[in-house]
């Protein structure tokens, strides 16, 4: 799919019945989900899930890294390819893609929304919002792709799927693939999003929301403190139903991505 501005978007289209569209969390792209996408295209479900701008397959444009254009993109995907009635699933930065495209572009083509571990509405810490991350956690981002971008990807797999908590399972196959998809988008991309996630305000957004959500999130997530976003976000999003998750890490693995499924495939069916 070709944006307006020239870019190239990749996505993927499983199966058929009702549209389940899947937008990614940072760095990762569109196999993130393929778990997902699979189990719901096995039960009637058509699954489509595109690589964010700078990620992945898409083109590396050096501008549009942020929340209104990543919105544009998916509106361009959805009215492309002429969806109706659709199920947006946002995970992380995903859950922001989705919250701006409802904001700017409304829910005509959308029947209900899924926002899991998803930054709305305010990562960043402000004056009105103290239970947020402060700046120095986004520099510290930022430095850590700009200084040696493959080792500070493996080193944050780790907190994002919970593995440095006691106990945890330690999946080297899940780290490995973090880092892979990690190291598929494009350094600017990189960067520009991280503003993008951290500082965009979505609380005007949700309050558009006009459709059956569900928000769901674990309460031990270390990359989306729980505290500044579901909670928050479902008391602005009217119609909203939130889930928490005991112990739940950022990232789907694990007995976590197991429940979640089961409530996604609950959510699509209800």
């Amino acid at each position: 799919m070709t944006t307006a501005d020239g870019t190239e978007i990749f996505y993927k289209d499983w199966g058929g019945g009702r549209p389940v569209v899947f937008s990614h969390g940072w760095p990762l792209n569109a196999d993130a989900w393929d778990g997902q996408m699979r189990l719901v295209a096995a039960n009637g479900f058509r699954a489509i899930a595109h690589d964010r701008r700078g990620h992945g397959r898409s083109s590396q444009s050096w501008d549009g890294n942020d929340m209104d254009t990543y919105a544009d993109d998916l509106a361009r995907l959805i009215e492309g390819l002429d969806l109706r009635e659709a199920v947006l699933v946002g995970h992380s930065t995903g859950g922001g893609e989705v919250t701006r495209y409802i904001g700017r572009h409304g829910t005509l083509r959308v029947a209900k929304a899924v926002l899991l571990g998803a930054v709305p509405p305010l990562m960043l810490k402000t004056g009105s919002n103290p239970e947020g991350l402060p700046i120095e956690a986004f520099d510290a981002i930022r430095d850590g792709v700009e200084s040696d971008r493959s080792q500070f990807y493996k080193e944050l797999a780790v907190p994002f799927y919970g593995y440095n908590r006691p106990g945890a399972q330690v999946s080297q196959g899940v780290i490995d693939a973090f880092w892979l998809w990690s190291m598929q988008v494009g350094v600017k991309g990189a960067l520009d999003c991280v503003k993008a996630f951290s500082e965009t305000d979505f609380a005007e957004d949700l309050k558009r929301f006009d459709i059956p959500t569900l928000i769901a999130h674990g309460d031990d997530d270390q990359i989306v403190p729980f505290v500044a976003s579901a909670p928050k976000s479902a008391e602005l999003v009217k119609d909203a139903t939130l889930k928490v998750y005991p112990g739940a890490p950022h990232g789907l693995a694990g007995a976590f991505e197991r429940e979640f499924n089961d409530d996604l495939l609950a959510f699509l069916s209800s």
